[in-house]
């Protein structure tokens, strides 16, 4: 009778010790199943997410052009179909590219989006979309976390060669390879500076055609490299590719414009002096001349008169010292994309040159907008070639489960 009880004792030992590495072996076959299903389900996610933020313009249509908020999230281009965006929704996202920059004559804080020195896009945080906001439009707060990122796909890079006489070299280079035969329509603005009066400027517009490497040399015998400075912007386009580059020679640094946008559906744009910004040495006063121009139809760039509170487009800026010089305002009197081109000086041989996009792609800014993908255990990404005013961009979406979940041994 010992001996029977002692058998069905060891069976169930037995049995139990089966069933327990039984679980276990199954427990570890369907935790990475689950977590594939998962992740494949995230992945489906994103990719939905990318066309409903690319195909559709959001509602408003035309949100990216006034100060109101979006009641739907999208980015589409409201004029066009398919994958083109309109350059500026693009602006009015906050970015998390830059620092923000703090303005005390205004008082309020900018979304920044900095490309060097005098290549700057400032927007206010009370008129931009910040990744929360758009999270909810998007039915995905709490559950879903994206990071969307714009890179433009044609560099066009330039660098200056000599500067007696000034020889510019414009590389074109596509997706990995040179961009041969591309047609390079430019605008050099040549500026003069002034002992206490703005500067002049004269601009030359022009097109070159690259060679088969993508190269392009361009000349400009009157620069005079001890008194002058100036900007090249180029735009190349090819089968329907185009991108933007510009460069800058400027003579003087330590105070100069910043300019800072005010209302996106009026245009008005400030102007600031850079010592109320950024502080410095040896603040200055300055004086500008402001410019802006656009791309035409025919792909070549051209001047476009701007409107200002005070009918003028040149003037003094002062670092806060002189509060009816602290900051100057003008209007930018269309919603056709451009740059807008800010030439200041503080004496003869002391000047330089700011720009401002006016619609994202005018200067082929990258963005990026949205959480942080780099502390996400998996994180899902797919991407989708779009046009923003006829430039060229790669748009990326990285998107992760916010569930949180982990395989158990």
């Amino acid at each position: 009778m010992a001996s029977s009880a002692i058998d069905h004792f060891v069976a169930i030992t037995v049995f139990l010790a089966a069933t327990l590495l039984f679980i276990g072996l199954f427990n570890q076959t369907i935790q990475p199943a689950i977590i594939y299903q998962r992740n494949r389900s995230v992945a489906t996610k994103t990719s939905d997410l990318l066309d409903n933020i690319l195909l559709n313009p959001g509602k408003p249509i035309t949100w990216g052009q006034t100060n109101d908020a979006p009641i739907v999230f999208g980015l589409q281009d409201p004029e066009f179909t398919q994958y083109r965006i309109s350059p500026y929704s693009l602006m009015r996202l906050q970015s998390s590219i830059g620092q923000p920059v703090y303005y005390s004559m205004t008082g309020q804080t900018y979304s920044n989006i900095t490309m060097g020195f005098g290549q700057s896009l400032l927007v206010p945080f009370n008129e931009c979309i910040n990744y929360t906001a758009a999270s909810k439009l998007l039915g995905v707060n709490g559950t879903f976390g994206f990071s969307l990122t714009l890179t433009p796909i044609v560099t066009v890079s330039i660098s200056e060669k000599q500067t007696n006489p000034l020889t510019l070299e414009v590389n074109v280079v596509g997706a990995g390879s040179p961009l041969g035969y591309a047609t390079v329509s430019y605008c050099f603005m040549l500026v003069d500076g002034k002992d206490g009066a703005y500067p002049s400027y004269s601009i030359e517009y022009g097109e070159a055609i690259a060679d088969n490497t993508g190269k392009a040399i361009l000349l400009f015998p009157d620069f005079n490299s001890e008194t002058q400075s100036y900007v090249m912007i180029a735009y190349a386009h090819l089968n329907g590719l185009m991108g933007v580059g510009y460069y800058e020679h400027v003579r003087y640094t330590q105070n100069y414009v910043v300019p800072f946008i005010s209302d996106f559906e009026t245009g008005e744009v400030l102007l600031a002096h850079s010592w109320d910004v950024h502080q410095g040495a040896n603040p200055a006063a300055i004086h500008y001349n402001a410019t802006f121009v656009i791309l035409s139809e025919d792909l070549t760039l051209r001047e476009m008169p701007l409107d200002s509170s005070t009918g003028k487009i040149v003037g003094k800026l002062n670092y806060g010292q002189d509060p009816k010089f602290a900051y100057q305002k003008l209007t930018i009197n269309t919603h056709n994309p451009g740059i807008l081109i800010i030439s200041y000086s503080k004496s003869a041989v002391e000047s330089g040159v700011v720009l401002m996009p006016w619609g994202i792609s005018s200067l082929a800014f990258p963005v990026s907008f949205g959480g942080n993908q780099e502390t996400q255990e998996w994180v899902a990404t797919d991407m989708r070639q779009v046009l923003i005013n006829g430039v060229a961009y790669q748009a990326k979406l990285a998107g992760w489960s916010l569930e949180g979940y982990q395989v158990i041994t």
